[in-house]
C-alpha cells in the first residue's frame, strides 16, 4: 500500500513538474514573477526576523547592564555590612551579589550569541535583497526581450498587410482601367449610333424637300 501511494506521489508530482515546465515555456514572465513574489515574501520574513533579534539584543543589553550594576551594588552592600560587622546582612549582600554575578554571566554569553545570529540573518537578508535585484533586473531584460519580440511580430505584421495591400490597389487599378476602357466603348458606340441616326434624319429631310420642290 505505502509503495502504491508512493508512486501515485511521484506521479503527481511528475505531472506538476511538467505543467510548471510548459507554463515557462509559455510565459516565462509570469513563472518569473511568480518566483519574485515568493521571493520578496521570504525576503521581508527575514526583515522582520532581523529586527525581531536586534530588538532582542537590545533588550539582553539592558538587562545584563543592569545585572552588572546590580552586582556591583551587593557587592559594594557587602563590603559595608561588613565593615559594620552586620553578618546576617552580609550574608545576604554575598549571596545577592553572586547571582547577579551569574545573571551577567548568563546573559553576556546570550548576549553573544544574539550579536551572532543577529549578524548571520543580517548577511542573509543580504544575499536576498541582492538575489532579489538581480531576479528584477532579469525580469526587466525578459520584458525587454519580449517587447522586442512583440515589435517585430507587429512590424512583420504591418509589411505583410502593406504586400496584401499593394495587391489589392494593382487590382483596383486593373478594374479602374477596365471600367474606362468600357465606359470609352460604350461612348463610342452610341457617339456612332447617334451620328448613324442623324445623318438618317437629315437624309429624310433632304428627300422630303426634294419632292417638294419637283411638285
Amino acid at each position: 500500500m505505502a509503495n502504491i501511494f508512493s508512486r501515485i506521489k511521484d506521479t503527481v508530482a511528475a505531472d506538476l513538474h511538467e505543467a510548471i515546465d510548459q507554463k515557462e515555456q509559455k510565459n516565462p514572465i509570469s513563472v518569473l514573477n511568480h518566483y519574485l513574489r515568493q521571493c520578496e515574501n521570504e525576503t521581508e520574513k527575514v526583515r522582520k526576523l532581523v529586527e525581531r533579534q536586534y530588538l532582542l539584543k537590545e533588550e539582553f543589553n539592558r538587562e545584563y547592564k543592569e545585572a552588572l550594576f546590580l552586582a556591583d551594588k551587593r557587592k559594594h552592600q557587602a563590603e559595608i555590612a561588613a565593615k559594620a560587622g552586620e553578618s546576617e546582612l552580609h550574608e545576604f549582600a554575598l549571596k545577592e551579589q553572586a547571582h547577579y554575578e551569574e545573571r551577567v554571566a548568563r546573559l553576556s554569553e546570550s548576549r553573544s550569541q544574539t550579536s551572532r545570529q543577529l549578524e548571520e540573518l543580517e548577511q542573509k537578508y543580504e544575499e536576498m535583497k541582492h538575489k532579489l535585484k538581480d531576479m528584477q533586473i532579469k525580469r526587466m531584460e525578459l520584458m525587454g526581450r519580449e517587447n522586442m519580440a512583440r515589435a517585430h511580430h507587429r512590424m512583420n505584421k504591418v509589411v505583410e498587410q502593406n504586400s496584401y495591400s499593394t495587391k489589392a490597389f494593382s487590382r483596383f487599378d486593373e478594374m479602374e482601367g477596365y471600367l474606362d476602357r468600357l465606359e470609352h466603348q460604350v461612348n463610342s458606340t452610341y457617339h456612332r449610333n447617334t451620328i448613324d441616326a442623324r445623318i438618317a434624319q437629315l437624309e429624310k429631310q433632304l428627300k422630303t424637300e426634294e419632292t417638294n420642290t419637283v411638285s
